[in-house]
């Protein structure tokens, strides 16, 4: 007699006569409803993740895993990665497999052949599309190292993996003709790689080895439908429409030069915007307590060795002598905020002190991740370190996470959080840890807001809360993080006098909300697609003069704008004036202004904005009013003139 448990808590009890078959998943799934065989891929046995056809031959919890679960879907995705891998030998028998994982958004197969490109996709995806048809049963077999290397001794990349690996059984994948040495689990057949598609190719080193051969890296995706496989492929085809740096070049926001790899240089307009950002920052943290503060850029090393970083980070510091002294640019502001904090005596009554900073960092990435304003080597980061006694940890929390709410809902990004908790490698007594880790949970569980916990994922010296913004895609990002660290702290023998005339220890606080200023510029870029609100765009009003004789007055109307505090640009070419509204359009300038002599004579301005809407014979005062109105409330929409329609 074989007992299961459901997730329900509900039991099924099997008698297995030794002439039957092993019970398995999928008899559970098929005692259930006939339905939910059908769409079940994977089950959970007693907490691990296995086929469904896995044998069940003790009393077990199980978990039928179907289509509609997370984990589903990574399941088939690396059961497309075989059918692409079979497919591909099907067509090319010479190749050579190495290593399929899945990745974010589908997977990828590393192969040993002639260089592909997209012309060759429709027929391995034509080879695929059979192999889906004919449902192969994808089976698995166990068998011991030496088998194993023996199967693969024709295969030499699959015979290397196999000899790093630890003796003992070795599972394989079977499906039709094609054997795969691979973990698992799979789905039942190749029938459940229901919608797929080839996405693209590359190239890598096996083993990322430039001395070693290079692969065609081919990509695809998989879903359990072609509505679910369309509406994937549209929204890669808006993300590329979003793209920050078609954008950032098209609208002239910022470039990358060879002469300084991951670092950007920002243009005029895009410095108007980055501008706008500082500006906003600022007002909300003086409304919020904060000082500003500055501090060096370089910094000796017996600093770095004092914090931890020499230790903890060396391998992305740069680093120079001078003066035969070592010297570290700073990855990090905190060093330099824990001297502007011990330049004098403090008392209890001065706490919490909120020292903010746009500090400039610099991080070495290796050159193949860098990825425009997402991934940099030298950027901005609006630090501020909070430093206060262990009383106030809770209210200083929730007043860093309503700071952010405030701001990150200016821009119309939604957020949740994560808690992440003490990694292997960390600094600081097993007390300091549990005291910061309750501190933060307890002010999480007063802010009100789910949280999810990321075990062993915190800051070397503190667990911290990660938050997520969601942009206009759906797509999140971490860029805000609030870290509690109490190690640091006791590193530079920080002190105040309490009230009991004693010295203590600070407790202290290191937090972002922008994090890095040049990559949330860039998912701002791609969330708004350019099109950004009237209080962040770089040009905020284009004046259009429709012949040269206006040119003057439209140079008078500009100078006027500009005192009141709007970005303006006059288009004096001698061009027509369609041509000028359809390039200002393009440019997303949201206030465009033609000037005639109607307007000339009547003191007034004809506007037209983004969404095509035209208001004539407005007054120049109450332009100004409705626009400045609408720049200082720092309203995310364009409809500047909605009410009024």
């Amino acid at each position: 007699m074989i007992n299961i448990t459901l997730p329900d808590g509900s039991t099924k009890a099997y008698e297995i006569s030794p002439d039957e078959a092993p019970l398995d998943g999928l008899r559970v799934a098929t005692d259930i409803s006939e339905g939910l065989a059908r769409e079940t891929v994977a089950m959970e046995l007693d907490g691990r993740l296995v086929d469904l056809k896995t044998p069940i031959e003790t009393d077990a919890a199980i978990r039928l895993v179907t289509t509609r679960d997370p984990e589903a879907l990574q399941i088939m995705r690396h059961s497309a990665a075989h059918v692409m891998a079979q497919a591909i030998l099907r067509a090319y028998p010479n190749a050579r497999l190495t290593i399929g994982p899945v990745v974010e958004e589908g997977f990828y197969y590393d192969i040993d052949m002639a260089p592909v490109s997209k012309e060759d996709f429709p027929r391995i995806e034509a080879e695929m599309k059979k192999i889906v048809k004919e449902k192969l049963p994808i089976q698995r077999r166990e068998v011991p190292k030496a088998e194993a290397a023996d199967f693969y001794r024709n295969e030499p990349y699959k015979g290397e993996m196999i000899a790093d690996l630890a003796d003992g059984t070795i599972s394989f994948y079977k499906q039709g003709e094609f054997t795969d040495l691979c973990r698992g689990p799979h789905v039942p057949h190749t029938g459940f790689v229901r919608a797929f598609k080839l996405m693209k190719v590359s190239g890598a080193y096996w083993r990322a080895d430039p001395n070693n051969p290079q692969l065609q890296r081919i990509y695809g995706t998989a879903f359990f439908n072609k509505k679910e496989l369309d509406a994937h492929l549209t929204f890669i085809e808006e993300a590329k429409k979003r793209n920050h740096r078609r954008i950032g070049e098209a609208q002239d926001l910022f470039s990358f030069h060879d002469e300084a790899p991951g670092m950007p240089f920002f243009h005029p307009k895009g410095m108007a915007i980055w501008n706008a950002l500082l500006e906003y920052w600022r007002e909300e943290h003086r409304a919020a307590g904060y000082v500003e503060t500055k501090t060096p850029i370089m910094l000796r090393r017996f600093l770095w060795e004092r914090s931890g970083h020499w230790e903890n980070y060396r391998e992305n510091m740069y680093t120079s002598t001078i003066d035969e002294d070592e010297y570290a640019i700073k990855p990090m502001n905190c060093p330099g905020g824990m001297l502007l904090f011990s330049r004098k005596p403090h008392s209890y009554k001065e706490l919490p002190t909120r020292a903010a900073e746009i500090g400039l960092v610099h991080r070495h990435e290796m050159s193949g991740v860098l990825s425009g304003l997402f991934r940099v080597r030298a950027f901005h980061q609006d630090d501020a370190h909070i430093f206060m006694t262990p009383e106030q940890i809770e209210q200083e929390i929730l007043g860093v996470l309503r700071l952010t709410e405030r701001i990150y809902s200016t821009f119309g990004l939604g957020f949740h959080l994560e808690l992440s908790t003490r990694p292997a490698k960390s600094i600081g007594s097993d007390e300091q840890w549990e005291t910061a880790t309750k501190g933060l949970e307890s002010a999480l569980n007063a802010y009100g807001a789910e949280y999810k916990i990321n075990p062993g994922d915190g800051a070397f010296y503190g667990p911290k809360i990660d938050i997520h913004i969601k942009d206009a895609l759906g797509r999140t990002w971490q860029c805000g993080t609030i870290q509690l660290d109490m190690s640091l702290p006791e590193r530079f023998d920080l002190s105040y006098v309490g009230s009991d005339n004693q010295k203590h220890r600070p407790i202290m606080i290191h937090r972002v909300i922008y994090g890095s200023i040049e990559r949330f510029f860039g998912i701002l870029v791609e969330h708004f697609a350019g099109k950004f609100p009237l209080w962040l765009a770089p040009v905020q009003v284009a004046l259009l003069p429709i012949n040269d004789d206006l040119v003057p007055h439209a140079g008078e109307l500009a100078a006027t704008f500009e005192k009141a505090g709007l970005r303006t640009e006059v288009d004096s070419r001698t061009e027509s004036l369609n041509r000028k509204i359809r390039e200002a359009q393009l440019a997303n300038v949201p206030l465009i202004l033609t000037v005639g002599a109607r307007e000339k004579e009547s003191g007034t301005v004809a506007v037209r904005t983004l969404d095509g809407t035209v208001r004539q014979g407005l007054s120049h005062d109450a332009f100004l009013s409705r626009v400045s109105g609408h720049i200082a409330a720092r309203r995310a929409d364009l409809d500047i003139f909605g009410d009024e329609r």
